[in-house]
Order: C-alpha cells, then structure tokens, then sequence
C-alpha cells in the first residue's frame, strides 16, 4: 500500500517509495536478519529502560539523571545491563511473532478496508492500528514471562533487595514460588498496555507520515520552481536520506503520544510483575490491581503513575525512531524483487 503522496494544488506531485507488503517479502531473510538488527536496537537502548523501572518501583519520586548515578556509583555500569540476556533471548522470538503479525494483519486489513471504498490514508491508519494490535496481543505470549524474569534482574541490588544468580535462577525461583502464573503475572494489563499503545502508536505514525510530507511536499515543491514561476519537473522523487528523515521524525512523534497515553498502565503493570507477595504475608499471591493503585496514590498522589514517564517518553521516542528507520531498511533488504527499492 503505498504511503501516498504530498501534493499541493497546481504543483508537481512528491512520489513517496510503496509500502513492501508480506507477500513481497523473502521471509527467512526478514527474520534473520531482523533478529540481527533488532538485538542491536535492543542492546543500546537497554540501559534507558532499566532506569524507567527502577524509577517505577520506587517509592518515592527520583530523578532519572540521581538514579543513574545511583545505580552505577553503587552497582558498576554492568548494573545498567542487568537481565540484558535473558531479555535479548525472549527479544528474538517475539519480535518474529510480532513482525510477522504486524505484515499479515496490516496487508490483509489494508486490502480489505479498500476494497470497502474507504479512502487510502483512511484505510492505512486503520490497517496499521489493527496490525498494532494484534502484533502486541501476539508478542505478549512470549514477552510476559521474559519481561517478569528480567525485571526483577534490573531491579534487585536496589531498593526491592532481592538477588538472583541470573535468568534461569530467577525463573526457576519465581516458579517454584508463584507457579506458571507468575511467570504470566501482569498479563492482562500487559495487553491493555501494550496492544492499545501499539494501535495508537501505528495510528499516529500513518498519520504523522501524512503531516510531515505534506511539509515536505510543500518544500521540495517551493524548491523546484525556477525564477519565473515555473516548474522545472512534474515529478519529485525525495531521495533515501528524505525519506528516512520523515520516518523517524513521524515515528518519534508517535512514540510520544503513545507514552504519554499508557504511561499509568506500565507503571502499574511493572509493579505487578516486579513486586512479590510481600503484603499479604504468604509470598505467593502478588497485590491486585487495586492494591497496586492505591499504593501508588499513597506514595504520591496520581502523578505517581506518571514515575518514569521522562525515561520512557525517551526510550518510546528513541527506540520507535530506531526501530522504523530500522524495520523499513531491513523490509527492503528482504524484498524478493529488488526493483521495489526505487
């Protein structure tokens, strides 16, 4: 489905490069090299998201530069990579469960909604928050348990105290205590966390897609006149630079919004998921939903659900421009047909 094009009234028309749909895919291809890819995404962006938990499991309100201080003036910089493995080998699978997901339902919901003689940027923001959700409620099958396991790794040396040798030990141990359900602990909230955020985050990506070429439709068009007024081509192809600068700055755009909207959903679901049954004395019932809201009132008011937001804000935002400018590369690597590319 192609990402339309930014035109203004009497002026020649910005040809923005087609969307590569699944079947144009070489499927082994996209997720070899997509594991590659992401892991690296994944690793960079690491330290940001272990700092936007410990701010969320605090009790009190910590600023993220005191925290990262904090954590490697006491722990090392290691610190800052803890769990690190056991998510990057949850990472690879549910990232193929997701990006598989996110093309079959985009590029199935994309055709259909046309077909309905719904108009194209209509249908493509549709597709894609539909593809959103149903890529997160995908992931989360996998996610849930490594998300569990890894962030009681980020936070133990903290102020949650707790120590496990590393990721098999800390499954093996919250096994042994909670059972299979705590490994899925949180993962009811998980999907109203994730699956909403990722059908608003595609949603406002498609959207913010439009807004920025029309900038930039407006701007290449201004720049093709000549002195007397008239054009020097009908036709603007923005090049490969062009066209990566107005991904990343949509998909920063969208990652922001979409942090802002569920960031009271995260920081109750890393709360469920990190914190043990330590107030209801038996250690194998974790807090409610509503016992973790109410603490979190206790402790700060409303804006406690908000602990972490800087962090996250940031991650969401880096990561989401990372991940397209990354995502779009990689589906043009994988094209079976290389002329797709121009």
């Amino acid at each position: 489905m192609s990402l339309g094009a930014a035109k203004e009234e009497s002026a020649p028309e910005v040809h923005v490069p087609a969307d590569i749909d699944w079947h144009k895919l070489d499927k082994s291809k996209f997720f070899f090299l997509g594991a590659a890819l992401f892991s690296g995404v994944s690793a960079a962006l690491y330290p940001v998201v272990v700092l936007k938990t410990r701010q969320q499991v605090s009790q009190s309100q910590v600023p993220c530069i005191k925290t990262a201080f904090s954590v490697i003036s006491h722990e090392g910089f290691r610190a800052l990579y803890r769990g690190f493995g056991t998510s990057l080998m949850g990472t690879i699978p549910a990232r193929a469960m997701y990006m598989a997901a996110l093309e079959i339902t985009k590029s199935n919901v994309g055709t259909a909604t046309v077909r309905f003689g719904i108009a194209e940027p209509t249908a493509a923001t549709i597709a894609n928050a539909v593809a959103g959700l149903s890529a997160a409620m995908a992931a989360q099958i996998v996610w849930t348990p490594v998300d569990v396991v890894s962030q009681r790794l980020m936070v133990q040396g903290g102020s949650n105290g707790r120590q496990y040798a590393n990721g098999i030990d800390a499954f093996r141990k919250i096994l042994r205590t909670d059972g299979p359900r705590g490994l899925y602990r949180g993962f009811g909230i998980s999907i109203l966390t994730y699956a909403p955020s990722n059908a608003v985050w595609w949603a406002s990506y498609s959207v913010a897609q439009r807004m920025v070429w029309g900038g930039v439709g407006y701007y290449l068009c201004s720049s093709n006149k000549k002195d007397d007024g008239s054009e020097t081509t009908n036709e603007l192809r923005p090049d490969s630079k062009t066209v990566m600068a107005v991904q990343g700055v949509s998909a920063a755009m969208a990652g922001g919004m979409s942090a802002l909207i569920t960031m009271p959903l995260d920081t109750i679901k890393t709360r469920l998921q990190v914190l043990d049954g330590d107030e209801n004395g038996n250690g194998r019932r974790g807090p409610t939903v509503v016992q973790t809201v109410r603490n979190l009132v206790k402790e700060g008011g409303w804006m406690a659900c908000y602990r972490g937001l800087g962090p996250r804000w940031a991650s969401m935002s880096l990561s989401a421009t990372t991940m397209i400018t990354t995502y779009e590369f990689l589906k043009r690597l994988s094209t079976k047909n290389q002329d797709v590319l121009t």
